[in-house]
């Protein structure tokens, strides 16, 4: 649970910015420049790729334990000074601060929870990292919707902009420390210990790097890994999240009724991820993957058509919940568990930051370009684009993605690197 919290602040984390993005944009003039508007979104994101780069060596070379303290240290500052600076290019570098939080989380969170698991339950466990990060989702969905006042009185409005979206994000503050606190009393990974045991027995055996990593025997392996991690983000789901603003309104609902879609996503969020703890050890890894590809593929085919339409109201909202829910069941828990399962204990750490960098890659290009190609093509052409990416990533694993329930690590050692 204590580790978990790496996802509650990185699910908070991730979206806070999107309730409060309507307010900080006027505060700091940038509401008409969409360059700025997507460099603010995706400031956080770059945090991520460093915090996800530097997580593995130093995760394999100072423990599981020490990083996840570091995390924390990173979502505390960041959670103050987000909230405290008066200054664009300040306000961007606290965002980077809090990214790098979440880059190493995401990569150190699922790990250690994998390494500390039974493999009768260990999916259904790490999936539990993916149930903090929605809850941290909820969380930062109601207390931006609490904290904004109703925008048809100037006053109410004049608040949200200096103060509202300061105290979205210094409502992070409380968790962070807590979680800071929390991390001193966990114990370190078993895996990891075993590892230095071995180093101290021999030591002429190197740590294992980026070279070893890309050795031919581990090539179909980190293929698989990447692909996964970035199809879990090019699978365009998130953007519902970061651009809230944009679906909502372009659907036909003005602010108020926007921040209530947000939080009715954000319940089916949760509720199918708790579906997902159970059908993760049931029906199996595989499954769920190829049914939130193909699935997702059939509602943004659907969803872009009915934009194309023109259409507005409940059906949109039901098709964003429908969307939400398939991957909340699917790709949201099963991708980080996948990546914390196929590879070998030797490369597990450089391999799990190198496909947790990929990830955020991809979550940092989809983030960047919404706004030009909702732009240039349209939410319907945007939304079709995502559609045809799932249907080919499901072809892909169709073909290339094992099943890994029920099987020790050193089982699918064995089986996937032969």
């Amino acid at each position: 649970m204590v580790s978990a919290m790496g996802g509650l602040l990185f699910g908070y984390d991730w979206v806070v910015i999107g309730g409060a993005k309507p307010f900080y944009e006027l505060y700091f003039g940038i509401s008409d420049s969409p360059l700025m508007q997507g460099l603010a979104m995706t400031t956080a994101l770059v945090g991520c790729l460093v915090g996800a780069m530097v997580a593995g060596a130093a995760a394999d070379k100072y423990g599981r334990k020490p990083l996840l303290t570091a995390s924390a240290v990173l979502f505390t500052v960041s959670a103050i000074a987000t909230g405290l600076f008066n200054d664009f290019t300040l306000f961007n570098i606290a965002r980077f601060i809090g990214g790098m939080g979440i880059g190493v989380a995401s990569a150190l969170s699922p790990m250690y929870i994998a390494e500390v698991s039974p493999a009768q339950i260990r999916g259904r466990m790490v999936s539990l990292n993916q149930m903090t990060i929605v809850l941290g989702i909820l969380s930062a969905q109601i207390v931006n919707m609490l904290l904004a006042r109703d925008t048809s009185v100037a006053e109410s409005q004049a608040w949200n902009v200096e103060w509202g979206w300061r105290w979205m994000f210094w409502a992070e503050t409380l968790p962070a420390a807590l979680f800071l606190v929390l991390s001193f009393f966990i114990p370190e990974s078993p895996v990891y210990t075993q590892m230095k045991a071995a180093t101290k027995a021999q030591p002429t055996e190197k740590e294992a790097g980026l070279r070893e990593l890309l050795q031919h025997r581990y090539g179909k392996v980190l293929l698989l890994g990447l692909v996964i991690a970035v199809f879990q983000q090019w699978c365009g789901t998130n953007v519902i999240f970061n651009y809230a603003e944009e679906i909502f309104v372009g659907a036909g609902f003005d602010v108020d009724g926007m921040f209530i879609n947000i939080v009715i996503t954000g319940i089916a969020n949760v509720v199918f991820t708790i579906v997902a703890l159970y059908a993760i050890e049931r029906w199996g890894r595989r499954t769920l993957m190829l049914l939130g590809a193909g699935g997702l593929g059939l509602i943004y085919l659907t969803l872009g058509t009915c934009y194309a339409l023109g259409m507005t109201g409940f059906l949109m909202v039901a098709l964003v919940v429908a969307a939400i829910s398939v991957y909340a069941m699917t790709l949201g828990p099963v991708t980080w568990t996948l990546l914390a399962e196929i590879f070998p204990h030797r490369v597990r750490g450089i391999a799990m930051a190198t496909c947790t960098f990929a990830l955020w890659v991809g979550c940092c290009t989809l983030t960047f370009s919404f706004p030009s190609m909702n732009a240039a093509l349209g939410s319907s052409g945007t939304f079709w684009i995502y559609s045809g990416i799932c249907i080919c990533a499901f072809i892909f694993l169709f073909q290339r993605c094992p099943e890994t329930k029920g099987k020790s690590l050193e089982q699918l050692e064995r089986e996937l690197t032969k």
